[in-house]
C-alpha cells in the first residue's frame, strides 16, 4: 500500500514522437528563406526579356546562411532587375500558365551572353535560387546526399508553391556542377548535368548531340516536331608576332646606352615592353537553325566560320604587362621607404677625411669669426671649403668608381642649368631667370596643365624642382638607383653652394618670397634664391655708395657726407634690387652672421659737419633720410610739409616649415600677460622698422601721421564746427589704438630716427641660405624622394593627359580628371598615407595599360594617326569599344570591315604556324579537328584560314509533350558545350504532372 503511495511510481517514461528531425528542420528553415523573400505563387505574366538583355541589365543577388546540422549552406536569390510590366494579352492570367522559367527555356534573345552566372548561360532563365555549401565545407559527392538534398528542394518548392526554379551545388566546385527543379501547375522542368573530360567522338559533332537530345526526351510522335538550333564557334588568335613592337627600337649612339624606351632628360618614358594583348577571341554565330537545314558529322561540315551571320569580338588583355612609365614611377616611390643617408650610400671614408678639413658648416661659420685667425680669411671663406671639399670628392671617386656616369652627371646638370653653358654673370644670370618663364602670366592662369601644381602642391612644370624630380626618376631607373640619386643630390647641393657663394641666381625659379602652395622642397630654393637676390642688391648699393663715397672725397677734399652727395646718386640707391643700402664703412669681406649686421649708413657725426650749399633747405628737411615720393598729397598734423612714404625693409620671406615652428613658438608663450607682451613685441619687428623709417624721412611727425600711411582705417576723421562756426575736420585715432598699454604706441616711443639703410636687418640673408643650404645637405634620399614626389605624380598626370589626348579614351579621361582630384587630397598633408599612394599610383598604371592597349588595338586594326579612311570612323568605334564592353558585335560580320581585317590577322597567323615544322607541331591541332579541318576544305592540303575552334557551344530546343502523347507540350532545352579538355550537357527536360 505504501508502493501504491509513492509519487514517484506514477511518473512515465514519454517519447515524444512528433520532433522534428535535423532533415525536416532543413526544409523548414529553406521554405522560411523562400516566404522571407516572397518567392511563392505564380511568377508568369511578364514579358519575356528583350535582347541582349541580360548582358546590359542589372543582376541583383541576396543570400542568406542555412545549416542542415552542423553542415552550412549558402542559399543566394538571383534575379534580372526589371520594370514590373505585364503581357497585356493576357488580362486574365490562366491558372496553369507556365512558370516564368519554363518560358525562358525558349526565348532566343539572351542566347550566349557575354557576361552572365553559367546557369543562365546554359538555361537562359532570369530568375532563380541556388544552395552551395559553405565556403569551408566539404563538397556533396556521394549520391545518397545529393537525393537528399535534391528531395528538400522537391518538397520546399511543392510546399510553399515557389514557381522560381531551385538548383544545388554537387561534386567539387570547380565542376560547376548543378541539379535542380521549377515545379508549375501541372508541370515539372529537372535540371540535370553531364560533365566529362573528353569530348566522346560518336558526340563531337552536331548529328550526335541530336541523337542524344531526342532520345532523351523520348517524343513518339510522328512527324516529331523541328529542333531550333543554335550554334557558336569560338576561335582564339595568340599569335601577333608579325605585327610591329609596342616600343620603338633603342638608339644605341645615345647617352642612354641603348635603353629600351629611353628618353632624353626631362622627359617620361611610356608604353609598354610586352604585348598588352594576349588574345582575340572571335565568335561565330549561327542563331537560328534548323535540323535539315545544315550538316555537321564525323565526314563533313557546312559550318565555316567565313559564312557565319553573326560575328562578335572579344579581347583578353595580359595581366600586368611592363609598362615604362609604371617602371619609373614604382621604381621612384620605392625610394621614400630607404633609411640609409647619404653618408651611408656614398661611404663613410670620404664623410671622415672631409671632416678633418672642416666641411662642417658649423666650424666653417666659427673660424671665419675667430679674432686671432693664423690663415687669411679668403682661405677660410666657405667657397674656398666648398672648392676643397669638390676636390676631395673628385680624388676620392678617382679610386672607388663614381656611382653615377660622368657624362650623365654633367648632362643632368646641365639640363637642370642651362645657363651654365654660358659665362656666368650676376646679369647674364638674371636674364637667363626671366627667360626660363617665357610662359606670360595670363596665359599660364588659361592654362589649366600649367596650374595643375596648385592642386597638387607640386611646383610649375617649368621650374627647377621640376625638373629635378625627372632627373632622380631617369636617373634613379636606368643609372644607377639609390647610389646614383644620392650623388645626384650631392652634387646638386653643391652647384647650389656654388650660386650662394658667387652671387649667381638659380635658374627655373620665379621671383619673390617662396609660393606656399607649392612644395617645401620648391620653398626652399626659392628662398635661397631670395637671399641671393638680397645679397646681390647689397653688393650693387655698395658699388653705388662707394662710387659716391670717391666723388665726395674728391669734392669735399675726403670729408664723408650723404646729404651733399647728388640726388640722382641717392635716386640711384633707392631704385637698387631691394633698396637695401650698405655701410661702405665696413670692409665688405668682413660680413658675417651676426645680429647685430646693420644697413647702416655714414656716421652722424659727418653729417652733422656737414657744409651748407648756397640754397640749400632748412634743417628739418636737410635731415629727412630715406624718402621714396609725397604719399597722396598729404601735410604733417604738426607742420605743413609734406608726408613722404619712407624706404622701407621688406618683411623676411618665410617657408611654411619656418611658419608652422614660428606659431609653435608664440603658442607656447601662453595666454598670461607677461606671454601676451613679448608675443606682440616679436610680431612688431616689422612694425618697428617701418616707424624708425616713417620718422627719419618725415622730420617732426607724430603716430598720428604714421596711422594716416599705415593704417588708414584707424585714424578717424569727422566734420566738426569751430569757434567761428566753420565746419572744418578733425581727426584722432581710433578707440583700439587708444587702448591703455597699446603696442602701437609703446612701440612708436622707442623707435629711433633711423632710415633703413642703417637699420639692422629684418631678414638676415646670410644666415638663412645657409640654413637652407644646411637642410638640403642633410636630406636623406628618401626624404627628398618623398619631397619630390608631388612633382612626379604631377609629371606623370600630365603625361597621361598627353598620351590620351593622341587616343582620344574618353575613359581613360574621365578617371585623368577623378585622379587629379584624388591627388590633391593625397598630397596636401606633410605627412602622406602611403597605403592610399601605393593603391593611387596603382591606379595611373592602370591608365597607362589601358592607353597602351588602344595603341596596340589601332595598330592590328590599321587605324593610322593622319590617314584617314571612309571606314576609319567605324574601326575606331570598333576599337573603343573592345575595352569598354564584354563583347563586340563585327558589323557585317566576316565580310565587313573590322571582319576583314580579323579574317586577314587569322590568316597571317595560320601561315606563320606552318612556316616550319617545328612550328607547326606546336600550334597544331588535335588529330581528330585537324582531320575535320581538312575536309572543311574540300580534302586538300592547303592550311585553312582558321584553327580548329576552342570551344564549340550548340543550344538544342524544342517543344514536345513528355511523358506522355497525349501529356501538354513542354519546353525541353539542351545545351552543349565542347571544348579541348572538357564536354559538358546542361539539359533542362519539362514533364506533365497531371496527364502521364
Amino acid at each position: 500500500m505504501a508502493a501504491d503511495c509513492d509519487p514517484e511510481s506514477e511518473v512515465f517514461e514519454i517519447t515524444d514522437f512528433t520532433t522534428a528531425s535535423e532533415w525536416e528542420r532543413f526544409v523548414s528553415r529553406v521554405e522560411e528563406v523562400l516566404n522571407d523573400w516572397k518567392l511563392i505563387g505564380n511568377s508568369a505574366g511578364r514579358l519575356p526579356p528583350e535582347k541582349a538583355e541580360y548582358t546590359s541589365g542589372i543582376w541583383v543577388e541576396k543570400t542568406q546562411d542555412i545549416h542542415f546540422a552542423d553542415f552550412k549552406f549558402y542559399i543566394t536569390h538571383y534575379f534580372l532587375k526589371q520594370e514590373c510590366q505585364t503581357d497585356s494579352r493576357k488580362d486574365n492570367l490562366e491558372e496553369d500558365a507556365f512558370p516564368l522559367a519554363m518560358q525562358d527555356l525558349l526565348c532566343m534573345n539572351n542566347d550566349f551572353p557575354p557576361r552572365a552566372h553559367c546557369l543562365v548561360r546554359w538555361y537562359g532563365i532570369r530568375e532563380f535560387v541556388v544552395i552551395i555549401p559553405g565556403t569551408n565545407c566539404e563538397a556533396i559527392i556521394s549520391e545518397s546526399k545529393c537525393n537528399l538534398l535534391l528531395s528538400s528542394v522537391s518538397i520546399s518548392l511543392a510546399n510553399t508553391g515557389c514557381q522560381v526554379p531551385m538548383f544545388v551545388q554537387i561534386q567539387q566546385k570547380w565542376r560547376r556542377m548543378y541539379v535542380g527543379e521549377c515545379q508549375g501547375p501541372g508541370a515539372r522542368t529537372d535540371f540535370e548535368m553531364v560533365h566529362l573530360r573528353k569530348v566522346p567522338s560518336q558526340y563531337n559533332h552536331l548529328s550526335g548531340l541530336l541523337d542524344i537530345f531526342k532520345s532523351k526526351i523520348g517524343c513518339i510522335l510522328s512527324p516529331v516536331p523541328p529542333v531550333n538550333i543554335a550554334i557558336r564557334f569560338t576561335y582564339i588568335l595568340q599569335d601577333w608576332q608579325q605585327y610591329s613592337w609596342p616600343q620603338q627600337p633603342p638608339d644605341f649612339d645615345t647617352l642612354l646606352g641603348g635603353e629600351v624606351g629611353g628618353v632624353e632628360f626631362g622627359k617620361l618614358p611610356f608604353g609598354a615592353c610586352e604585348e598588352p594583348i594576349s588574345e582575340l577571341h572571335l565568335a561565330a554565330t549561327w542563331p537560328h537553325l534548323t535540323e535539315g537545314i545544315v550538316v555537321d558529322n564525323d565526314v563533313y561540315s557546312d559550318l565555316d566560320p567565313l559564312q557565319a551571320p553573326h560575328w562578335s569580338v572579344r579581347v583578353r588583355t595580359a595581366e600586368n604587362p611592363q609598362c615604362l612609365l609604371g617602371d619609373f614611377l614604382t621604381e621612384f616611390f620605392k625610394l621614400c621607404c630607404r633609411k640609409e643617408s647619404t653618408e651611408e650610400i656614398l661611404g663613410r671614408g670620404l664623410a671622415e677625411e672631409e671632416g678633418k678639413e672642416n666641411s662642417d658648416i658649423s666650424s666653417a661659420l666659427s673660424k671665419l669669426t675667430e679674432p686671432a685667425a693664423t690663415v687669411p680669411i679668403s682661405k677660410l671663406s666657405v667657397s674656398n671649403m666648398v672648392h676643397s671639399a669638390r676636390k676631395h670628392i673628385q680624388r676620392h671617386r678617382q679610386i672607388d668608381e663614381s656611382p653615377l656616369n660622368t657624362d650623365v652627371l654633367n648632362s643632368v646638370l646641365l639640363y637642370l642649368f642651362p645657363d651654365a653653358a654660358v659665362e656666368k654673370s650676376p646679369d647674364k644670370s638674371k636674364n637667363k631667370t626671366a627667360q626660363s618663364n617665357p610662359c606670360g602670366k595670363a596665359e599660364r592662369e588659361q592654362n589649366s596643365d600649367y596650374n595643375l601644381f596648385l592642386q597638387l602642391k607640386s611646383a610649375p612644370s617649368d621650374s627647377l624642382t621640376y625638373r629635378l624630380a625627372l632627373c632622380v626618376c631617369l636617373v634613379n631607373y636606368n643609372h644607377g638607383g639609390l647610389r646614383a640619386v644620392a650623388h645626384l643630390w650631392q652634387e646638386f647641393v653643391l652647384e647650389l653652394r656654388y650660386r650662394w657663394e658667387n652671387n649667381y641666381l638659380i635658374y627655373g625659379l620665379a621671383g619673390g618670397p617662396p609660393d606656399l602652395r607649392c612644395c617645401l622642397l620648391h620653398q626652399k630654393l626659392q628662398m635661397l634664391n631670395c637671399c641671393i637676390e638680397r645679397k646681390r642688391a647689397r653688393d650693387e648699393a655698395r658699388k653705388v655708395l662707394e662710387g659716391s663715397k670717391e666723388k665726395e672725397c674728391r669734392v669735399f677734399g675726403g670729408r664723408l657726407n650723404i646729404q651733399s652727395a647728388p640726388e640722382s646718386s641717392t635716386a640711384t640707391m633707392t631704385a637698387s634690387a631691394s633698396t637695401r643700402e650698405v655701410s661702405p664703412g665696413k670692409s665688405w669681406d668682413s660680413w658675417s652672421d651676426s645680429e647685430d649686421e646693420f644697413f647702416e649708413c655714414l656716421s652722424d657725426q659727418g653729417e652733422t659737419e656737414a657744409p651748407h650749399t648756397e640754397g640749400e633747405k632748412d634743417d628739418s628737411k636737410s635731415k629727412a633720410e630715406g624718402r621714396l615720393h609725397p604719399y597722396n598729397d598729404m601735410t604733417l598734423l604738426n607742420s605743413m610739409e609734406p608726408l613722404y612714404v619712407p624706404v622701407t625693409q621688406e618683411p623676411a620671406p618665410m617657408t611654411e616649415d619656418l611658419l608652422e615652428e614660428q606659431s609653435e613658438v608664440l603658442a607656447k608663450l601662453g595666454t598670461s600677460a607677461e606671454g601676451t607682451h613679448l608675443r606682440a613685441r616679436m610680431q612688431s619687428a616689422c612694425l618697428l622698422s617701418d616707424m624708425e623709417s616713417f620718422k627719419a624721412a618725415n622730420p617732426g611727425c607724430v603716430l598720428e601721421d604714421f596711422v594716416r600711411w599705415y593704417s588708414p582705417r584707424d585714424y578717424v576723421e569727422e566734420d566738426v564746427l569751430d569757434e567761428r562756426g566753420n565746419t572744418v575736420v578733425k581727426g584722432e585715432l581710433s578707440a583700439r589704438m587708444k587702448i591703455p598699454g597699446n603696442m602701437w604706441v609703446e612701440a612708436w616711443e622707442t623707435a629711433r630716427v633711423i632710415p633703413a639703410r642703417r637699420q639692422r636687418r629684418l631678414f638676415d640673408d646670410t644666415k638663412e641660405a645657409e640654413k637652407v643650404l644646411h637642410y638640403l645637405a642633410v636630406q636623406k634620399p628618401a626624404d627628398l624622394t618623398c619631397h619630390l614626389l608631388p612633382c612626379i605624380l604631377h609629371a606623370v598626370i600630365l603625361k597621361l593627359k598627353e598620351e590620351e589626348s593622341v587616343e582620344d579614351i574618353p575613359l581613360v579621361k574621365k578617371n585623368i580628371q577623378q585622379a587629379t582630384c584624388q591627388a590633391s587630397k593625397l598630397l596636401q598633408p606633410q605627412n602622406h598615407d602611403y597605403k592610399k599612394l601605393e593603391d593611387f599610383i596603382s591606379q595611373l598604371m592602370a591608365m597607362e595599360t589601358v592607353i597602351t592597349q588602344v595603341r596596340s588595338l589601332k595598330s592590328k586594326f590599321a587605324i593610322c594617326e593622319g590617314e584617314k579612311r571612309k571606314d576609319t570612323e567605324e574601326l575606331e568605334n570598333f576599337v573603343s569599344s573592345l575595352l569598354e564592353e564584354p563583347e563586340v558585335v563585327v558589323i557585317g560580320a566576316g565580310q565587313g570591315p573590322a571582319g576583314s581585317i580579323i579574317h586577314g590577322l587569322f590568316v597571317n597567323a595560320q601561315r606563320l604556324a606552318d612556316f616550319t615544322n617545328e612550328e607547326a607541331a606546336l600550334l597544331a591541332p588535335l588529330e581528330e579537328d585537324l582531320g575535320r579541318d581538312r575536309k572543311l576544305t574540300g580534302g586538300s592540303n592547303k592550311v585553312p584560314d582558321f584553327p580548329s575552334p576552342a570551344g564549340r557551344e550548340i543550344l538544342l530546343r524544342t517543344c514536345v509533350p513528355r511523358p506522355a502523347p497525349y501529356s501538354k507540350a513542354l519546353p525541353q532545352r539542351l545545351f552543349c558545350v565542347l571544348m579541348r579538355e572538357e564536354f559538358r550537357l546542361a539539359g533542362a527536360f519539362s514533364s506533365d504532372t497531371s496527364f502521364f
